[in-house]
């Protein structure tokens, strides 16, 4: 298959950990496989923006499980072209997949232009996004606080 990104990674987030491979092209050679774990933390997360931008690394992409992608995309974002996938779709193209090379596994597909992208709205969207859904959950909880109320008054008789 034709190499469409020679020097891209594939990155397996969890709660704690990022797992990261990085896949390097040499010119008429196999290709540079660098594997290595960083912690889910602000500081740790700009050490692995700071590492892949070191190693020309121009295409990341990533498996959208949870909300545990969103502070990973928040930190790379401008640096480098961004893939959130779905982990549907990766699990659908043919091959070995186990927990142990998920990283190694997204970069390969990756440099092939085997993902595509899930639909990540601009930062203001985002933005607004969110602030209208703590808006909706302020809301529901103010109207369990007033029922409460209400079930009080009618159980405090003397």
């Amino acid at each position: 298959m034709d190499v469409l990104y020679t020097n891209c990674a594939g990155l397996d987030v969890h709660k704690k950990n990022v797992k990261v491979c990085l896949f390097k092209h040499v010119p008429n050679g196999q290709p540079e496989i660098e594997l290595r774990t960083y912690l889910t933390t602000t500081q740790e997360l700009l050490k692995l923006s700071d590492w892949l931008k070191e190693q020309a690394c121009t295409h990341v992409a990533f498996e959208a499980t949870g909300v545990y992608w969103k502070p990973v995309f928040n930190l790379l974002e401008g640096c480098f072209e961004l893939l959130v996938v779905n982990a549907q779709h990766i699990k659908t193209v043919p091959g070995r997949k186990t927990d142990a090379s998920d990283a190694e596994w997204i970069a390969d597909l990756l440099q092939h232009g085997l993902l595509e992208a899930s639909f990540i709205p601009s930062t203001p969207q985002r933005e607004l996004r969110d602030l209208t859904r703590y808006r909706v959950r302020l809301t529901i909880e103010l109207a369990r606080e007033v029922n409460r109320v209400q079930k009080t008054d009618g159980a405090i008789r003397i």
